[in-house]
């Protein structure tokens, strides 16, 4: 292949040549010598996803793989419940489910009105109602928080109410030892809310001024975010992160505040920071966000976030990590080395894990697999089921003023191919997303092969074709894409000339915080139907 010009390629594939199917890069690579480390041993889930349970009474970081951000968990009995940011997808805010910590599956989206982008959320209890509590940012105006509730954690849950305490993000709920409720936010600030907690009683307030790092530690900013707050023993414990949330990898971390009153006066924790990435080397980066949660047998463990080391276009994932108190009444983290095992958490019942993304599309995954990426208020009218097959309306012109539809990949090494069908003078393709303004894929138009590269379409790139129904498959092995085509079903492919490096599209770059996601759109007049999609993890040696 290499010996192949890309203009003789060109016309090779304009003029029908077929190619065979092209092998992993798993089958035909260089020795591991040449290739960096070795990929560390996750288990295997459905569909040979990592999966954290090593089945030995071990876990391997992360618990939850791929953009699941800013966790906030509960714990319920002996059920325990987390959600993340979801930014631009909706439906949003997707509630997971596990019974001993390790192994998390979802159970359905909280959050279906549009609200712009969602940040950092709080997910709580209070007597026997559960609520959200979520930053938004309607039509990029002003950031509110708003609240959501439900009796059932399964849903249905609310309409937002919006409590109007304005340009405030990263809420985090507390019950006071005055029986008051209370919402900590970004700064570190507190307001109070009424008993239902459904509106304020109070006004903004400071509440805490955070502990400084020393000035030439490598870090992002100050930025004190994502309060999360915790009585235990009869002190109120304020976990805060500070130092950015992503820029070098040395700069997020985690640092807590302990009082007797949730009104203060908070004193620093002699042993801040209590988690932070040191070096580059370390295999997770940027490690902060924390939440304290009880484990199945009474010990204690924090969930919080990271990027993984060469792959922040996973977006941030969620790790476990188990924690002692001391006996001066703080607490330390003593997960250790993160790249290698860690014991399971005791007593906790094995629950199930994950959920497969090959799709049928028999059924609606609609806020469990499928989300649109920034949709209008009415995006949902655009989907039509029929049978096993699901039609998308089109819409724009082309991926950069559509709202694809995308799902979240978990794995460092993927393939995914799809059916599509064309409708009248609709295009469609098969894209790796992370906004409107990064990503890239190939389309397909009545009569020709568009290449999307830099987030716009290569026109010198054109492929002419005559076929309304196509096959395509896309290969993302460790940031180098691959892209193939079948006009037969899959039974012959031709390969796609382009061939991509995409490791740049992610946070540090483009902004935003968001992942690089499987997506797929629906461009022009008609709609693309999609048919038999399949996911499946390129294994590695």
């Amino acid at each position: 292949m290499s010996n192949i010009t890309r203009r003789t390629l060109f016309k090779a594939l304009a003029a029908g040549a077929v190619v065979s199917p092209l092998p992993l890069l798993s089958e035909a690579r260089p020795p591991a010598s040449e290739c960096g480390p070795i990929t560390p041993r996750w288990g295997k889930g459905i569909e040979g996803q990592r999966k954290a349970d090593l089945g030995d009474g071990t876990y391997l970081n992360p618990i939850v793989a791929g953009d699941h951000p800013d966790p906030t968990i509960l714990k319920d009995g002996d059920d325990y419940y987390m959600t993340f940011s979801s930014f631009y997808s909706y439906p949003g805010l997707v509630i997971w489910h596990s019974t001993d910590l390790v192994n998390w599956a979802p159970i359905g989206a909280a959050l279906r009105k549009q609200l712009g982008t969602i940040w950092a959320v709080d997910l709580c209890k209070h007597g026997d109602r559960y609520y959200i509590y979520l930053p938004a940012n309607p039509d990029d105006k002003r950031w509110s928080i708003y609240a959501i509730w439900a009796d059932d954690i399964r849903g249905p849950w609310s309409e937002p109410v919006d409590l109007k305490i304005f340009d405030c993000i990263d809420p985090g709920h507390v019950v006071g030892e005055d029986g008051k409720r209370y919402l900590f936010v970004n700064g570190i600030r507190r307001i109070r809310l009424t008993d239902d907690g459904l509106a304020t009683d109070g006004a903004l307030e400071p509440a805490y001024s955070p502990w400084r790092y020393p000035d030439d530690w490598i870090v992002e900013n100050f930025a004190p975010e994502g309060p999360k707050l915790l009585r235990h023993n009869d002190w109120f414990y304020l976990i805060t992160a500070v130092g950015g949330t992503a820029g070098p990898p040395t700069g997020h971390m985690v640092i807590a505040a302990r009082s007797r009153s949730v009104h203060g006066p908070w004193e620093h924790c002699p042993h801040n920071p209590l988690v932070r990435t040191l070096s580059a080397s370390e295999p997770w980066w940027s490690r902060g966000h924390a939440s304290l949660v009880e484990g199945p047998a009474g010990d204690w463990w924090m969930v919080y976030h990271a990027y993984e080391n060469g792959f922040r276009t996973l977006g941030r994932q969620t790790l476990l990590e188990p924690i002692e108190w001391t006996s001066d009444g703080w607490f330390r983290a003593k997960g250790g080395d993160l790249s290698k095992p860690i014991r399971k958490p005791a007593k906790g019942k094995t629950s199930s894990a994950g959920f497969a993304l090959s799709d049928d599309f028999s059924t609606d995954r609609f806020g469990i697999q499928w989300a649109f990426h920034d949709p209008s208020s009415d995006e949902m009218k655009r989907v039509v089921r029929t049978g096993n097959a699901l039609k998308l309306a089109a819409v724009g012109t082309s991926p950069a003023d559509s709202s694809p539809l995308a799902f979240i990949v978990p794995d460092r090494a993927y393939q995914v191919e799809v059916t599509l069908e064309l409708d009248s003078d609709a295009e469609g393709g098969l894209l790796l997303f992370y906004n409107h303004k990064a990503f890239v894929g190939v389309g397909f138009a009545r009569d020709t092969i568009k290449t999307f590269q830099y987030a716009e379409e290569q026109v010198w790139g054109r492929v002419p074709i005559a076929n309304r129904r196509v096959r395509v498959r896309l290969t993302n092995d460790q940031h180098i894409v691959t892209y193939e085509y079948s006009h037969d079903d899959g039974r012959s492919w031709r390969l796609h000339p382009t061939r991509m490096e995409v490791s740049g599209l992610h946070h540090n770059v483009f902004g935003g915080f968001l992942s690089l996601k499987v997506g797929v759109y629906s461009a022009g007049s008609g709609g693309v139907v999609l048919r038999d999609l399949r996911y499946r993890v390129i294994e590695r040696s």
